[in-house]
């Protein structure tokens, strides 16, 4: 087994690109850094569980990916315990006191990175690690803290993804004087291939280790960043650190061809989402079409159009009760089957189309393509996913971000911090009620795929996940594919107001021209677009029952076991 502290230059060749998928193991792990995956499966070796290899493997992300994660973000976990048959899910997502409007230490004008709405919350992290530990953890708190400041202090070699996404937030990051000194050491950030060291994380963490998880929710963390906030103007207490606990929540499960999925509840979207998406998908009958034909395309589109619009429905059920029955209905899914169905027309558009869009059909290709005037992906890199098979068939799929806590732009204690874009009265994306216990809708991705009740996959991924998930899900169930071409064929977001459908620049030109005379406007991205996320996916060979891994090539991600 590879020792990840041993991973050099050479191994810098764990980038995006093509992946392997790893079959026939009895420990399985999916993330998205060669060290994460490797320090987990020591952590298996060494008589660890899932549990226990997710909550490591979120300290080591947050210390080896901040531009993904930080240890001052949120924390979403979906578990299949073993020995019980059941499931869990626990919410800690970033909270905030309901007394205090939203804190703006960035201008919102600030471009980059910065712009809208990002404000300050209470760090969801830690509580979401001690929450998942006291409860299934085996091992001591200390020893999964080990490998996070071993790599804190003699710090990771910088890839050219880590560059890339940390100079797209490079105007939050040097907003402060604190930020400038976490990320430009020596006056710029780390090349390609030094080592991006963190001696006040290590300081941080090593704290973290022997007092607990409670260092950063009422310990001396904790206080210097109350006083940091009162000083910004944020006028929190101590006690607004250790309020709103994390939530155990029931996840949804609902059924769609010879499947059982089960996904996120609310106060989160996705798995309401998933399930309408699915059942609209289902009822239009996206089975019998060519995959990526150009009706699979247009049908996948609108589908995933009216699932963003519909989930901006869904509250935390401290606000109002979400009427979950009716994104599983049948009867629903039907009338919106029928209303695509309706708008699609039964003439030839191109000619309106040449007429009407704002980018070009009329060049010598015929072929549209995005340009950076044009388009500008809606969601940025961060978040980590985590996929989790241990010998004794626990199955653990885990999400930590960097949105959904701290101070924008602010490093306390070497924990860089992003705070959170949710809003407060949008039916997009993510939103929060300023309301005594309320929690955020968020966006994360975590799902499990069941036969006869035991999961048979799992999968997640940060980037887009109300666009990706259901589009790996259909390739999966509607359209039988392995796990690794079902996360790695063409990517799209949802339909755009002004009907335009953008997608990864691997598409024939015979199924774009088709798209443009059913009047949709295709837009044609990167051929990899790493904003679309990273799928960590472990599952059983129906074949052979064997246990496998893979993961995504969008983004740096490996997949291995034992």
């Amino acid at each position: 087994m590879i020792n990840p502290r041993e991973i050099n230059l050479s191994e810098l060749k764990w980038q995006p690109g093509p992946k392997k998928t790893v079959k026939n193991v009895s420990t399985a792990v999916s993330t998205d850094n060669a060290v994460v995956t490797y320090s987990l499966l020591i952590i298996l070796k060494n008589g660890g569980n899932a549990v226990d290899a997710a909550i490591a493997g979120s300290i080591i992300q947050g210390t080896i990916e901040p531009f993904m994660t930080n240890h001052a973000g949120a924390v979403t976990f979906l578990y299949f315990e073993a020995s019980s048959g059941k499931f869990y899910q626990l919410d800690s997502t970033g909270t905030y006191p309901e007394r205090l409007p939203l804190h703006r230490p960035i201008p919102q004008q600030q471009k980059g990175y910065a712009a809208g709405p990002v404000h300050s919350c209470i760090p969801g992290f830690m509580k979401g690690l001690k929450a998942i530990h006291q409860r299934f953890g085996s091992m001591p708190w200390d020893k999964l803290c080990e490998e996070a400041i071993w790599w804190a202090e003699q710090g990771n070699h910088v890839s050219q993804f880590e560059l890339e996404a940390t100079i797209d937030a490079r105007l939050i990051w040097s907003y402060f004087p604190e930020g400038r000194d976490h990320f430009y050491q020596n006056g710029y950030f780390p090349r390609v291939g030094e080592r991006f060291k963190k001696p006040e994380l290590a300081k941080t963490l090593k704290n973290v280790a022997k007092e607990g998880p409670d260092y950063m929710i009422t310990g001396q963390w904790a206080q210097e960043f109350v006083a940091k906030a009162n000083e910004l103007g944020w006028k929190i207490t101590l006690d607004d650190m250790a309020e709103n606990e994390p939530r155990w929540v029931d996840p949804i499960r609902f059924k769609i061809k010879d499947y059982e999925v089960v996904a996120l509840a609310p106060p989160q979207q996705q798995g309401l989402q998933i399930a309408l998406v699915l059942g609209i998908l289902s009822c239009l009958n996206i089975g019998q079409y060519q995959p990526y034909s150009a009706e699979h395309l247009y049908y996948m589109a609108h589908a995933l159009r009216i699932g963003n619009i519909v989930a901006g429905y869904i509250n935390d059920s401290v606000v109002s009760e979400v009427d979950q029955e009716l994104f599983t209905d049948a009867k629903y899914h039907e009338y919106w089957a029928r209303m695509i169905k309706s708008y699609q027309p039964k003439i030839d558009l191109t000619g309106h189309m040449k007429l009407t869009t704002k980018t070009s059909i009329a060049n010598n290709t015929g072929i549209p393509r995005v340009t950076a005037t044009d388009y500008q992906a809606p969601e940025k890199s961060g978040s980590c996913e985590l996929s989790i098979v241990d010998k004794d068939g626990n199955w653990v799929q885990m999400m930590n971000t960097l949105q959904g806590g701290g101070i924008p732009g602010m490093v306390i204690g070497g924990v860089p911090m992003i705070g959170n874009h949710s809003s407060t009265n949008s039916f997009k994306m993510m939103d929060i009620k300023l309301v005594p216990k309320a929690r955020q809708r968020l966006i994360m991705g975590n799902t499990m795929l069941l036969k006869d009740g035991k999961p048979i996959l799992q999968l997640g991924t940060p980037g887009s996940p109300p666009h990706t998930q259901a589009q790996a899900l259909c390739n999966l169930i509607f359209f039988g594919m392995e796990p690794y071409q079902a996360v790695s064929e063409p990517r799209m977001y949802a339909l755009l107001d002004d009907n335009s459908l953008v997608i990864e620049d691997r598409i024939s030109d015979e199924v774009i021209k088709k798209l443009i005379s059913m009047g949709v406007n295709v837009r044609m991205n990167q051929v990899w677009d790493w904003h679309m996320g990273s799928f960590q996916c472990c599952y059983i060979d129906q074949q052979t029952g064997q246990l496998c891994t893979t993961v995504d090539p969008r983004r740096c991600g490996v997949a291995d076991g034992f």
